[in-house]
């Protein structure tokens, strides 16, 4: 092909949304046709076309002609819609939004959590716009914050929208500044909250106006609770009748209350003071689902041990949040929850066992508030993709440590592969399990460990149990319950206890009922030491002596019986 100025390119496409891919370019045009026809027809091709590559000789670019379409067609591309160079936020009024006010909080973090105040009142306070004003740098750092990323994403200059931002902000201020001389605000020291949503309602700038005289009223709280409280105090004054003046009153104190309770030195100061992400999350869950929480608390210790105690500014909280008034408040919080549960962020770092217990509380919390608080199904996904974390092999190191035997760490295993949900993790969980227990350090240890064979016989049987009940599949469980049932076996053989047992001077119903025990799984694990215990078992059911025996205590009837039905003898 060298120094040719015309060839010819076979392309192939093996399905119809992958691209295409060159077969072969040759300047021989019957080749290359013959070629794409028999690529298509023998090798299963969705489509296969042949071009005419021509090279301009002063442009020394290729001018492409298809000469051959085989298949399905290319499908169309969809175009690209232009984005608009415009800012998101062009008018004082889209400040305000909840979009607006979150970005705002990050750009001005700093600033506001110097002088205890969230975006809400900054946007309504003339006084806290002043003191923004003269702090010099940190309105000017927060505008480039906002202009730089905007200005990359949208192809202008940050130049420009650097000047765009301080327009917006400068007439944002005059706005709140104007309307603060002119006593626009409602001053609620002097007019009641009900009066004045009753009376701004109607108007087009009420929720502004509205949350200017509440940012006013609370601001001379001096910590967090009392902000908190006084909100509250006005949710309590708020018009009783549902209609446009309640609504307009609930919509505004809803956005202070969602951004204390979204910052982090306000969320403290309402549930104290949190040392680890668990901690936040637990005092999350409690307040936006605390009727379900309370309850799950009077019949689950786990989750009393995990839950903190809410002062009584956090459970009045909890109370509003419980109701029909602050929907968007409970709905944030619960979305923050989620959000957190998929991050990457341990839950309680350098405590494992204490990471799987707040999780499992969490997750009964969450998932009896579910349809209120959050859909199910989102809740059970969040649990799945934390629960990937818990199966990793830094965590499971990190978990069994180095201290305990290898009974604690199976036992350790089993709660933790019940704690996991998702079927990979299921999976993952036990195939930690599966090492462990055909571990040579597990067999040793209950085969000929300091403890008698009838309680290593016991302890075997309570692990085969667990794994029943931790919820793998039985194309997992079963293996592994096996190789319990196997190890119960030898331990069985080598202690000879049901032989021992068969032969011993005792009383028959005392004896069948050691060996129907044994039977059972209760105090040997199955397999084939309880096989070996159910065939002697039969041996007394049949006998004589047995049944005079037991017509003689027939107290003891109903126990026999029990046993014999749960070792399979019934028949």
């Amino acid at each position: 092909m060298v120094g040719a100025s015309v060839h010819f390119e076979v392309f192939a496409r093996r399905t119809p949304a992958a691209g295409w891919t060159l077969e072969m370019a040759t300047e021989d045009r019957a080749l290359a046709v013959a070629t794409g026809e028999s690529i298509f027809r023998d090798r299963g091709f969705t489509a296969v076309k042949v071009t005419k590559e021509t090279l301009n000789e002063e442009t020394r670019e290729f001018q492409t002609v298809a000469i051959l379409n085989l298949g399905m067609p290319e499908p169309l591309k969809k175009r690209r819609v232009q984005e608009s160079v415009d800012p998101l936020c062009v008018t004082p009024q889209d400040l305000y939004t909840v979009h607006a006010r979150d970005r705002i909080g990050r750009v001005l973090e700093g600033w506001l959590a110097r002088k205890s105040a969230i975006p809400f009142e900054l946007l309504h306070r003339p006084d806290l716009i002043e003191q923004l004003e003269a702090s010099g740098t940190d309105l000017q750092h927060a505008i480039q914050k906002i202009a730089v990323p905007e200005a990359q994403t949208r192809g202008a200059s940050v130049h420009e929208m650097m000047r765009t931002f301080h327009g917006l902000v400068e007439r944002s201020m005059e706005r709140v500044l104007r309307d603060g001389k002119r006593g626009a605000f409602p001053d609620l020291s002097k007019e009641t909250f009900a009066a004045a949503a009753e009376r701004l309602s109607g108007e087009p700038d009420g929720a502004y106006l509205l949350g200017g005289g509440v940012a006013i009223a609370i601001a001379g709280a001096r910590t967090w609770p009392e902000k908190l409280s006084r909100l509250m105090d006005y949710a309590a004054a708020a018009p009783p009748a549902q209609g446009p003046s309640r609504k307009l009153a609930i919509q505004v104190l809803e956005q202070p209350i969602a951004e204390i309770l979204d910052s982090r030195a306000g969320l403290d100061g309402i549930v104290g003071q949190t040392d680890s992400l668990g901690d936040s999350l637990a005092a999350l869950t409690r307040l936006a689902a605390g009727d379900s929480v309370d309850l799950l608390i009077k019949v689950e210790k786990s989750v009393a041990k995990v839950m903190p105690t809410l002062s009584v500014e956090a459970q009045r909280l909890a109370r509003w949040l419980g109701g029909d008034d602050f929907m968007e408040v409970r709905t944030a919080l619960g979305k923050r929850i989620l959000a957190e549960l998929n991050g990457p962020r341990r839950l309680v770092p350098g405590d494992a066992a204490a990471e799987i217990d707040v999780l499992r509380a969490l997750a009964m919390c969450l998932t009896a508030a579910a349809g209120k608080l959050l859909p199910l199904e989102d809740v059970q996904a969040a649990f799945s993709v934390r629960s990937k974390m818990l199966v990793t092999t830094d965590f499971v190191d990190a978990y069994l440590g180095n201290e305990g035997t290898a009974r604690e760490d199976v036992e350790a295993l089993i709660w933790l592969t019940e704690n996991v949900i998702g079927p990979a993790n299921k999976r993952a969980a036990g195939r930690w399990l599966k090492t462990l227990i055909g571990n040579l350090r597990f067999e040793k240890e209950l085969s000929s460990g300091p403890e008698t064979p009838s309680a290593r016989l016991a302890t075997l049987a309570g692990l085969q149990r667990a794994l029943g009940r931790c919820g793998l599949v039985s194309e997992d469980s079963e293996p592994l319950q096996a190789m319990i049932g196997a190890l119960g076996a030898q331990v069985e053989a080598e202690a000879r206890l049901v032989a021992t047992l068969a032969k011993a001077k005792l009383p028959v119903v005392q004896k069948l009922t050691f060996l129907l025990r044994l039977a059972a799984g209760e105090s040997c694990p199955l397999g084939p030491a309880a096989d070996r215990a159910r065939a002697e078992a039969m041996k007394l059911v049949r006998d004589d002596a047995m049944r005079t025996e037991l017509a003689s205590a027939p107290e003891q009837v109903s126990v026999v019986r029990e046993l014999v039905e749960k070792a399979g003898l019934a028949a």
